[in-house]
């Protein structure tokens, strides 16, 4: 039956997603940015409270995936502590300047996460030669590779997921970016085995009061009053969708 993992902001989406059937989850912070590493204190918490694996995000930053010496020593130091912490695994990834994968970086990386699954996350769908890509990750040891087959959205890439998979099944290839309850059955159909879901939605502020003319961000337009979260009826659907499927 195929895996669902679904990406959570907080311990409290965290513990939604499980409730509601998720196989597994992706713990970041910052989804404006993509997924940042989460505190400390999210990590803590969220270890001590859910019990089904999670993976927390190891990225400094958003943007592009070249990191300064300063952004690499960052991130040595972070897969340093959710090792500390005892999770099962971890979602990162670098690339050159040239658009392939950091081999030297990513051989440190792995060395210091020996004894983790490393899931290579969406650089993957920045590099230059997938093909390529996916052989370097093999040889690393890279346990699975999140990717939209490089188009903006899983659906749209099937073909290229579909022609990854067929590869050697090792890195596992799980789809991610716009995967929904709607076309989970495309995935499905085609023997993907992993699928990754924010299965989203925007939640309002419990604040009443709103100082409406003000924004933190620097996009002037963000809405201070709303934030992601995971929506768990539709983590239901789909983990009922993938059931049904192997019946």
């Amino acid at each position: 039956m195929a895996l669902l993992e679904i990406c959570c902001y907080s311990m409290e989406c965290a513990l939604t997603a499980q409730q509601q059937g998720a196989d597994r989850i992706e713990l970041c912070a910052a989804p404006k940015e993509g997924g940042l590493t989460p505190s400390y204190g999210v990590l803590k918490s969220v270890r001590q409270a859910v019990s089904i694996p999670v993976h927390p995000i190891i990225r400094p930053r958003g943007g592009d995936f070249c990191y300064s010496p300063g952004e690499f020593d960052a991130m040595l130091d972070d897969i340093a502590l959710v090792k500390q912490l005892g999770f099962p695994g971890l979602v990162t990834g670098l690339l050159n300047e040239d658009g392939h994968i950091d081999m030297p970086r990513m051989r440190q990386i792995m060395a210091a996460a020996q004894g983790m699954a490393v899931t290579f996350h969406r650089a993957f769908d920045m590099c230059v030669n997938p093909q390529q890509a996916f052989e370097n990750l093999a040889e690393l040891g890279i346990a699975r590779v999140l990717t939209s087959g490089q188009q903006p959205s899983a659906e749209k890439g099937i073909s290229l997921i579909k022609e990854l998979k067929g590869r050697s099944g090792v890195p596992i290839i799980m789809a991610g970016a716009g995967v929904r309850a709607a076309n989970l059955e495309t995935f499905l159909q085609a023997g993907v085995e992993e699928l990754h879901s924010s299965a989203g939605k925007w939640l309002p502020s419990p604040m009443r009061y709103r100082n409406t003319g003000l924004s933190m961000s620097t996009d002037a337009e963000a809405d201070e009053y709303s934030r992601y979260g995971v929506d768990g009826e539709s983590v239901a659907e789909m983990k009922a969708i993938i059931e049904r499927f192997r019946r």
